[in-house]
């Protein structure tokens, strides 16, 4: 399966719990913090809804 990184490029302060939460699950919570996942469905539907905080990288 595809590998992506995903990292936390804005903060999360004035933004919906549920943004928090969603950020929480793909283990981001500050500016410059990177994580590496599997990109299932599950992890593709997290990065579109947060997609406005993050920049998400293919790895090959």
């Amino acid at each position: 399966m595809t590998k992506v990184r995903v990292t936390q490029v804005r903060s999360l302060i004035d933004r919906p719990e549920r943004q928090h939460r969603i950020m929480q699950a793909l283990g981001l919570g500050r500016i410059g913090k990177s994580r590496e996942h599997t990109l299932t469905p599950q992890i593709q539907g997290m990065i579109e809804k947060v997609s406005h905080l993050i920049k998400v990288e293919e790895i090959q």
